[in-house]
This record gives structure tokens, C-alpha cells and sequence, in this order.
């Protein structure tokens, strides 16, 4: 995302509330893998979707805010055999969440009843649910049900039809960064920077 794009991106936010509502989720999300007791971040996507950006971005500002705990563990719907230590992670972790998780689940679209049932066991067990999604108004889908279980939700349809992607970079930029600093937007600016900048995510 360029300083052009950005900049497009400040005029046609201005005075929508969205970036309120991005911040808002963001710092839940800080607080969750920051207060005492927290435990680590699970991030999980649906079968179709696995939300890679997101993980990478999320380690960056982990490392650039000095939040370990910011860095998640990706969650996959299948693990192939040769897949990496930190691309090795199936479902099965959600039913072994403990109190002091975060579990923050990225469904664009249909979550899925196999993924809701393995977040209600997280829940239970005592992990705080977070969901980003792609629900628009009235939606009565399993996206719905998946509401139900989180306790902070953002609902990117709702927002003026942002793209999903850009959520995930607000949300990022936003967690990264403690309250009463720069605006989500100048987060957003000075990400992209970094991002043009610096070498290339390898990682994921």
C-alpha cells in the first residue's frame, strides 16, 4: 500500500467511524495478549481462507512494539506432512486452549460448523474470542452464530464495503502501537512504509 493510496484511503475514512471501530477491536486484541496472566494468540482462518498476512504482519508489529505475545500461532484446517514447524498447527490446538489464549478467528465468508465447534471449546475452556469478519447487515449465516461466541467482533461488511485485506492492515498497525499515540491511519502510513522499505516477509 503506497503514500498514495494511503492518503486516498484518510479522505474517504474521514468521519465514517470505521477507523474508531478498528481501533476499538485492535485494542482489545493488544490487551488480550498483554495483560497479566495472557497466553499465547491463536489466529485461524476458515477452510477456504488462511489468513497468512495477517500472521506476518501481526509477528512484525510483535517484534516492532515489543509485544511477544502480539506474534501468533496460524492455525490450519489441513496440515500437509512436510509443512514447517510454525505451518504445523491443525485445529486440534483450539480444543486445547487454555484460560489466559486468544483465539482470533478471520472468516471473509461461512466459518464453518467444524471451526465453530472447536472456538465454542476455546470459549469454554476460558480463551477470549475475537472475530473479524466479512458479515454485512442482517447477516443470518453461521457468521452470525460465530458473533455469538466472540467476545469482540469487527464486521468488515458493514464498513462502507472495505476490502478484507485492508481491515487486516488497520488491525495490525493498529495493535502494534500502544493507545493515545499516532492515528490508525498514520499507523497505517508509517506500515506501509516499512513494509516498502524493509526486506521482504520470508517467514510465511
Amino acid at each position: 500500500m503506497d503514500a498514495v493510496r494511503v492518503s486516498a484511503l484518510r479522505e474517504r475514512l474521514a468521519g465514517t467511524g470505521w477507523l474508531e471501530a478498528v481501533g476499538g477491536f485492535a485494542g482489545e486484541l493488544r490487551h488480550a495478549v498483554s495483560r497479566r496472566g495472557a497466553g499465547e494468540l491463536l489466529l485461524v482462518g476458515t477452510e477456504a481462507y488462511e489468513p497468512w498476512h495477517l500472521a506476518a504482519h501481526l509477528e512484525d508489529e510483535a517484534a516492532w512494539a515489543d509485544v511477544p505475545r502480539l506474534a501468533p500461532t496460524l492455525l490450519r484446517h489441513r496440515v500437509p506432512a512436510q509443512a514447517p514447524a510454525h505451518l504445523a498447527h491443525g485445529l486440534r490446538r483450539l480444543t486445547e486452549a487454555g484460560r489466559g489464549a486468544t483465539v482470533l478467528v478471520v472468516a471473509p465468508t461461512a466459518a464453518g460448523e467444524p471451526l465453530l465447534e472447536r472456538v465454542h471449546d476455546a470459549r469454554r475452556l476460558g480463551a477470549t474470542v475475537l472475530a473479524l469478519d466479512g458479515a454485512g447487515p442482517g447477516d443470518q449465516g453461521d457468521l452470525a452464530d460465530l458473533a455469538g461466541l466472540a467476545h469482540q467482533r469487527l464486521s468488515v461488511g458493514t464498513a462502507e464495503e472495505q476490502p478484507f485485506d485492508l481491515a487486516q492492515h488497520l488491525v495490525s498497525a493498529a495493535a502494534g502501537h500502544a493507545p493515545a499515540q499516532r492515528s490508525a491511519l498514520d499507523r497505517l502510513a508509517a506500515l506501509a512504509g516499512r513494509l516498502t522499505a524493509g526486506p521482504a516477509i520470508s517467514r510465511w
